[in-house]
């Protein structure tokens, strides 16, 4: 039987870590919290749950050859520096090439993650996770945490005399 492992966030890490685990026959189960994936690649003229996004008119300044997954790279007619819009197409088609989407639950919010009781025998973790209102626990075997270092903003704007 499969390891299961729990995929918190389906952004660049997120969507990486799934490829991962079933290049390793483990069974992941991605939570994410939003209605899509990509994580802060995904525009939204309303940031939602107080989720950091890029902006309209951003572009990327890291190459498609430093940016890209090892065995995914970019399609040859993407430019060299792109706009997010492009970046998320390619992670859509690396999502939808490698059938990772699948593994996905949307709406999802990891409410808690803790030892089992039994964890010093099984190495195990209780998964809490809330959609649409309704909880729900699950035991995984690992747990991959991909929501990224972006997830809370830090304004440290008491540091900063002026209007704000």
């Amino acid at each position: 039987m499969a390891k299961r492992v729990a995929v918190i966030g389906a952004g660049v890490s997120g969507l990486s870590s799934i490829k991962c685990c079933l290049d390793e026959d483990l069974e992941p189960t991605c939570f994410e919290r939003s209605d899509n994936f990509g994580g802060l690649w995904k525009f939204s003229e309303e940031p939602k749950d107080g989720m950091t996004r890029v902006y309209k008119s951003l572009v990327s300044n890291v190459s498609k050859e430093m940016s890209c997954y090892s065995d995914f790279p970019f399609r040859e007619d993407y430019p060299n520096f792109m706009s997010h819009g492009k970046f998320w197409n390619y992670l859509q088609e690396f999502a939808e090439h490698f059938g990772l989407l699948k593994y996905i639950q949307f709406k999802t919010t990891v409410c808690s993650v803790t030892k089992c009781p039994d964890f010093s025998e099984t190495g195990q973790w209780n998964v809490v996770t809330e959609t649409e209102g309704k909880r729900a626990s699950a035991v995984f075997d690992a747990v991959m945490i991909c929501t990224g270092h972006f997830l809370s903003p830090h304004l440290p704007l008491e540091s900063f005399p002026g209007p704000s």
